[in-house]
């Protein structure tokens, strides 16, 4: 759209060069001169006869109409970074001692070398104990749909567990509170990935503006969407549950010190703070976030006296998937505190798995958004072998789920309610046909 109007704008600026030049005729019949008829650009290019030195000033003249527009975009550039808000300078010192003023021990990093995260909920340590349940939901934005409808159709079938602990990436954390609280939220998550709501994300209009901003998408539409349905109450359920042991996890990734965040969400719940359901909302509108799409989220923060914000984005960024820590990937553990009781993992991909097909348009939207598409592919497959051979070395009984067919998506249309209609379809009907999990990665294209 951008490229389209900037291209028109030189086409017209060089017509008229080309039309206000005296004495200039044209091959009509009639003998009228080009001003006097009524023709496009590209008709006055071609059927125009002017003299050699006369068309190498043209040309030169157009040339510098393309040079004054290019350098109006460009400073249009620098007048919007200009105009962005200066951030507060801080150091790595500072990053690493960082806390969120009033709150206490809940978050961790990804990659972090403590034990803080590696402790089993305290509901794993009941001598009534005798299974653990962890489920774990990738990104995929609009694919969430798929876990939407696989939960919907656990809760039909009557075997669903309550989750032990549940953990969000992305399109993953804004349905993570709801699977985490059970299956009387099943309809809030199937209206918000089926119902066409998810289109309003969009705003077209801006998507010019966009381009030479901050991010493609403005944030309000997203943050009222989390607003609306990430309630007081829903937080005060979420503390309930914490309470009884068990565990809310969102990852962000910290693009200031490049680290992947880990945030107990029920602990931020629990905590009591006045500013709990902000903070609350913020790292889930910052997990959801996708980079260059929606625009970072500040998180204030100190470190002793020096205050300052963190900037949070897309959990994906990190990890597609937030399964167990990195240290703990050659650590046993966790899934050793109790022997006896029988662990299982499952994972929810909003993706597809096995490579797909497709002839790639040749130009610049295309063939990034193609291979954002394989580095997310891959990313997932790494994160999911890394974990399957941990639940292998360990004893936990991985189960995997994916979108295991392929399916027309636009990048131009991102939510698509017919696409994220047949993909909660497909999830929903998996699960009620027990054709769903398997209990390893599968990664062979589709036959």
């Amino acid at each position: 759209m951008f490229r389209s109007e900037l291209s028109r704008q030189i086409s017209d600026d060089c017509a008229r060069k080309r039309v206000d030049r005296p004495g200039r005729r044209t091959h009509h019949d009639n003998g009228q001169t080009a001003g006097e008829h009524d023709t496009s650009p590209y008709d006055i290019a071609r059927e125009t006869v002017v003299p050699e030195a006369i068309g190498r000033s043209l040309h030169n003249e157009c040339r510098l109409v393309r040079i004054r527009i290019v350098l109006q975009v460009l400073l249009s550039v620098v007048l919007i970074g200009c105009a962005s808000s200066p951030r507060i300078p801080y150091r790595a010192e500072d990053a690493a001692n960082a806390e969120i003023n009033g709150f206490h021990q809940i978050r961790s990093n990804l990659d972090a070398q403590s034990d803080t995260m590696a402790e089993p909920p305290p509901r794993a340590t009941s001598s009534l104990k005798t299974e653990m349940n962890y489920l774990v939901i990738s990104g995929g934005g609009s694919g969430g749909a798929f876990s939407a409808g696989v939960l919907k159709a656990w809760s039909k079938t009557g075997r669903r567990p309550q989750f032990d602990i549940v953990s969000g990436v992305s399109t993953g954390a804004l349905i993570a509170p709801y699977a985490f609280l059970g299956s009387s939220y099943d309809d809030v998550l199937v209206d918000l990935y089926t119902s066409g709501v998810a289109k309003d994300l969009v705003d077209v209009k801006w998507l010019p503006r966009g381009l030479l901003g901050t991010s493609l998408l403005k944030q309000q539409p997203l943050r009222r969407l989390i607003e609306i349905h990430v309630t007081g109450d829903v937080v005060k359920a979420v503390a309930a549950e914490h309470r009884k042991g068990r565990r809310l996890l969102v990852l962000t990734s910290n693009l200031d010190s490049q680290r992947a965040v880990i945030w107990d969400m029920g602990a931020i719940a629990n905590s009591g703070e006045p500013n709990s359901l902000r903070l609350f909302q913020d790292v889930l509108m910052a997990s959801a976030s996708i980079p260059g799409i929606y625009p970072a989220v500040l998180i204030r923060a100190h470190s002793g006296k020096r205050i300052f914000e963190e900037m949070h984005s897309d959990g994906g960024s990190g990890s597609q998937i937030l399964t167990v820590p990195e240290s703990l990937m050659t650590s046993p553990k966790l899934a050793k505190a109790r022997p006896e009781i029988r662990l299982n993992m499952y994972v929810l991909v909003n993706n597809a798995l096995m490579p797909e097909f497709s002839t790639v348009t040749n130009n610049t939207l295309s063939v990034m958004a193609r291979a954002y598409a394989v580095q997310i592919k891959s990313q997932t497959r790494s994160a999911l072998l890394a974990s399957y051979m941990y639940a292998q070395r360990t004893g936990i009984h991985f189960h995997v789920a994916s979108i295991d067919r392929q399916l027309s998506y636009s990048v131009l249309d991102p939510f698509n309610t017919e696409y994220m209609r047949t993909v909660f379809n497909i999830g929903y009907s998996e699960m009620i046909a027990g054709t769903l999990w398997k209990d390893k990665p599968v990664f062979s294209p589709a036959n």
